[in-house]
């Protein structure tokens, strides 16, 4: 049974590879449109592949000196899987934005015959990304769980580590891309020159749509990826732990697969969902996007049902003093399943343009800027209670039912039709990059039409795929920290160390807790600060452009932008500044743990999870208002564009743009990192606490 499970899952990952090459295929066979327009998306695509080369020759070096120092303190096989586990991550970003920057422009030709067929190349653009990320991330943890043996998968955490580290450095980096030329483009040409949004008179529209694809792209794939491969390793190592106890040897096999089980038949299910995926109605363009997913979570369900029947362990095994059968692990799937959905809903509801509390940050904009940002700010702190009591909610059910091994299944079923939920999502920038090159390209009103109806139902599913990466970066914390518990104390018994005990009475452990609780703040402010330092060389660079060039802010004819210069701006800028809080993230739990100890690292994990959640949910949502209430001005409300109220939510945006796309997004990876980091070094921390 065990060899056929893995079997099964190989082929399946593998398959999903097959399936995202022939959807790649098929895009690349449709027309990219006039010869203007293949020549603005050229442009595109070699800003966006001269970033994303140059930061991976960046990263290379950072992965070649952890790869040698992980060989020489804990072990080559994990330094091994770690090498494995960034090349993976990479290499999924890498095809993702490789795909999405040639989908655009063909989006925006098909934009010109119909809505359905511009809506059905985007949306296979962002599935390519999906499938590969689920393809690349379980045939690594399948193979290397295999290859290292049950009592190894502490060695194939290294896979997990790699993809991490990749995952941080690429958000930071690309957010801090993204949101300099969008801050630069916006105040300088929206408010200051008072020209449209993607005129092409602007020099950083073309860093603007580059930055749209190595930031929510690239940067979005990397951080599910490692969210994908954590929550499947760290729930194994705890299924390992349980079934090594007494009365549960039986059942280790089918506990230790059951989520990579899990993750091969949701590969399947979102293949299918994505078949539910089409409209020419521009009013049902989110109603067929959600139809996707709901219906590939529907069908994963019965999938799964029929999967225990036939896999699940007989009888019972003990879990936190508890009989778990494996119809109890089945529910915990389900509870987990349905929580990411309804997260990203609740997101949606705080963001969306359609809805109440975007709507009243646009009305506070007639009064200015300060009333929108005073606004934006409290909606960002309101927008936290819901999502965290449901986040409550799925923790003390799912534990209820299957101890802490339910808790981290539930992550698992969060993320297993991430194949259909990141395409979901990774539509969204290709719609915003078909919109901007109907613009510049100076195309007829009816295709902007189309691109914008895309462009809005993606700001939506934009906002409820950042809901569902944080509550999936909550349980798969979560689910890290549970199984640190579990390793520090079979480690200690090992070595004949005391035990770390997270004991809130312990000096060491409030130490720990505070410092948790201080570096996503910590973390954001570099991360904001990067994005405002290199903000402030593109808007320079913007005025400088307008101001000697001769005839471009009037659009005379042979005056053009020197757009390649923004985009070196934004890249040199951003690749500078993410070294910093990339080297944080890795920093601190070693520091910790080998300055204070296990207990203060179990205590900085506890401290950085919940004020980290609380963080990416906060600024997200805020972020994700602003923006929307800046579109719902722009859609003729309260003056609409060009007015004062519109220059006023403009303002709102740019402040809320490195809230949502860079520093909120990069803290989901933060806290996930460091429970990595914590716990591929908790060997050495355990034996210097023996010593």
């Amino acid at each position: 049974m065990e060899i056929f499970i893995r079997l099964l899952a190989m082929a399946l990952a593998l398959g999903a590879l097959v399936y995202a090459s022939k959807l790649f295929a098929k895009i690349m066979a449709k027309d990219e449109g006039t010869e203007v327009m293949k020549t603005i998306a050229r442009r595109i695509q070699v800003g966006a592949m001269a970033f994303l080369t140059t930061e991976y020759k960046i990263l290379a070096i950072f992965v070649a000196i952890v790869a040698v120092v992980i060989t020489a303190f804990l072990s080559f096989w994990t330094a091994l899987a770690f090498v494995c586990g960034a090349f993976a991550s990479g290499l999924a970003g890498w095809i993702g934005m490789h795909t999405a920057t040639r989908a655009a422009v063909r989006t925006t030709n098909a934009a010109r015959r119909s809505l359905s067929e511009a809506l059905d190349i985007a949306f296979s653009s962002g599935t390519v990304m999906g499938l590969t990320v689920v393809g690349l991330g379980l045939f690594g943890v399948t193979f290397f769980s295999w290859v290292y043996g049950n009592a190894g998968l502490d060695n194939a955490l290294g896979f997990s580590f790699g993809a991490s580290s990749i995952a941080l450095f690429a958000r930071v980096g690309g957010g801090i891309f993204t949101k300099a030329a969008d801050v630069g483009a916006d105040l300088v040409g929206k408010v200051e020159a008072g020209i449209p949004e993607d005129d092409p008179r602007n020099p950083a529209v073309i860093a603007d749509n580059v930055g749209d694809n190595v930031g929510d792209v690239a940067g979005m794939g990397a951080d599910l990826f490692e969210s994908y491969v954590g929550s499947i390793l760290a729930t194994m190592i705890l299924g390992f732990a349980i079934t090594s106890l007494p009365g549960n040897e039986a059942a280790q096999g089918a506990v230790v697969l059951y989520p990579i089980l899990l993750s091969a038949l949701g590969i399947i299910a979102s293949i299918l969902g994505t078949f539910r995926v089409h409209t020419n109605d521009e009013t049902k363009l989110h109603h067929a996007l959600f139809s996707g997913l709901f219906g590939a979570s529907v069908l994963l369900v019965a999938f799964m049902a029929l999967a225990t029947l036939v896999f699940g362990w007989s009888g019972t095994i003990t879990v936190d003093g508890k009989a778990i059968s494996c119809w109890d692990a089945f529910w915990t799937v389900v509870i987990g399943l349905f929580l990411g959905v309804i997260i990203g809903k609740v997101t949606e509801y705080y963001t969306s343009e359609q809805k109440a509390p975007a709507q009243e940050i646009a009305k506070q904009s007639q009064t200015g800027a300060a009333t929108n940002i005073i606004y934006g700010l409290a909606l960002g702190m309101s927008s936290t209670w819901l999502p965290l009591l449901l986040i409550c909610l799925g923790i003390g059910w799912t534990f209820s039912l299957a101890g802490i091994y339910g808790i981290s299944l539930a992550a698992v079923g969060m993320l297993s039709t991430l194949g259909i939920s990141l395409g979901v999502d990774a539509y969204g920038p290709v719609a915003d990059n078909a919109g901007g090159l109907a613009e510049m390209a100076h195309l007829e009103p009816e295709v902007r039409k189309r691109t914008d109806a895309l462009d809005a139902t993606g700001n939506t599913t934009a906002a409820i795929g950042k809901g569902f990466a944080i509550g999936s970066a909550a349980l798969t914390a979560l689910a890290l920290f549970n199984t640190f518990s579990v390793q520090a104390e079979t480690l200690a018994n090992k070595v004949g160390a005391k035990v770390p005990v997270l004991n809130i009475n312990d000096p060491n452990v409030m130490i720990g807790l505070f410092i948790g609780g201080m570096l996503p703040f910590f973390f954001s402010a570099l991360a904001m600060r990067a994005v405002g330092s290199a903000a402030n060389d593109m808007i320079g660079e913007v005025r400088r452009q307008f101001r000697e060039i001769k005839g471009l802010l009037e659009g005379a004819p042979g005056a053009e932008p020197d757009s390649a210069r923004c985009v070196a701006i934004a890249t040199k800028g951003s690749l500078r500044q993410m070294i910093a809080p990339g080297l944080l993230a890795v920093l601190a739990p070693i520091v910790v743990g080998r300055l204070i100890g296990a207990e203060a690292l179990g205590g900085l994990l506890a401290g950085s999870l919940v004020s980290g959640v609380m963080m990416a949910l906060f600024m997200s949502n805020a972020g994700g208002a602003w923006d929307n209430a800046k579109k719902f001005v722009e859609s003729g409300e309260y003056g609409g564009k060009g007015s004062e109220t519109h220059k006023a939510a403009v303002v709102g945006d740019t402040v809320g743009d490195p809230f949502k796309d860079t520093a909120g997004p990069a803290i989901n990876i933060l806290i996930k990192l460091m429970s990595i980091v914590a716990l591929v070094f908790l060997p050495l921390f355990i034996r210097a606490a023996a010593n």
